[in-house]
């Protein structure tokens, strides 16, 4: 196993241990979320991703920031923690 260190990009100062989730074995019947943070191309980036997902038998369900200047509300992180098998976070301009 390779050990790895995530860098979370928000301005926590002392962050928290996080375990990684495993991998899904096969996007065949997975529920991919993808999450636009609302920057500029954002959604047509996604609409490509989404349609190579789609090809390779996942199911998409989009899902919108209110703004890219601050993190994600709870509420958001919880829908999509509980309808999706992973998560595709859309960065473009």
């Amino acid at each position: 196993m390779i050990n790895e260190i995530l860098l979370d990009p928000t301005a926590e100062l002392s962050p928290v241990q996080k375990q990684l989730q495993p991998r899904l074995n096969s996007l065949d019947g997975a529920t991919i979320g993808l999450l636009d943070i609302s920057k500029p191309r954002g959604k047509e980036f996604l609409d490509v991703i989404e349609e190579s997902l789609r090809q390779l038998g996942a199911t998409v369900n989009r899902y919108i920031k209110p703004t890219f200047a601050r993190t994600a509300p709870h509420e958001l992180n919880q829908k999509i923690s509980i309808e999706c098998d992973a998560v595709i976070e859309g960065l473009a301009d």
